[in-house]
């Protein structure tokens, strides 16, 4: 059998099938390295989240991504959510700061043990993944920034909800709501 390849959209879509099957994560991206690796380990054992009433991912803030269907998940983990990040300031937004919230949108899926979070920012020009382990509400693991991957980090999570997922990585947070 000979495959004929025609255009250039005919080698893009080949090589983005190619890309999927090669990946552990169900979003066919690029995969986190090392996700449970001793520097997550270790960010682990030091790190919390209590998902308490008054941390500052309890109040409502996901309204502005969110589409009235996403609040209709409740069931489920999996799903749309909306994302923001704070602890570090993004050299390709003009003016920003580490204090800054970033908010995007997200998407979870799990796959056995695991939850994989597909995140992005700045109005959808950033992308990043989170691969973690799951152990009850706990999660843990680690972020890759797709659109600049040299850049990753541990992470930790805490499922407070199907609503609320808290999260902390080694520069501030990462959260989660619907």
């Amino acid at each position: 059998m000979q495959l004929e390849i025609t255009n250039m959209q005919d080698v893009e879509k080949l090589s983005s099938s190619v890309d999927r099957c090669r990946s552990r994560n169900p979003f066919g991206v690029m995969d986190v390295p090392n996700p449970d690796d001793r520097e997550v380990l270790e960010f682990a054992a030091s790190a919390t989240l209590a998902g308490t009433s008054d941390d500052e991912n309890a109040r409502v803030w996901a309204g502005i991504w969110a589409a009235p269907s996403d609040c209709d998940q409740r069931g489920s983990i999996e799903g749309n959510w909306s994302s923001r990040w704070n602890g570090g300031a993004d050299p390709t937004i003009p003016g920003d700061v580490a204090t800054r919230w970033k908010q995007g949108r997200a998407e979870v899926k799990a796959a056995g043990d695991r939850l994989y979070f597909l995140f992005d920012w700045d109005n959808g020009a950033r992308r990043g993944l989170i691969d973690a382990h799951r152990e009850g509400t706990r999660l843990v693991g680690r972020y890759i920034n797709l659109t600049d991957p040299k850049i990753t980090r541990p992470w930790i999570g805490l499922i407070v909800s199907n609503q609320r997922i808290d999260g902390r990585w080694t520069g501030g947070r990462l959260d989660f709501r619907r």
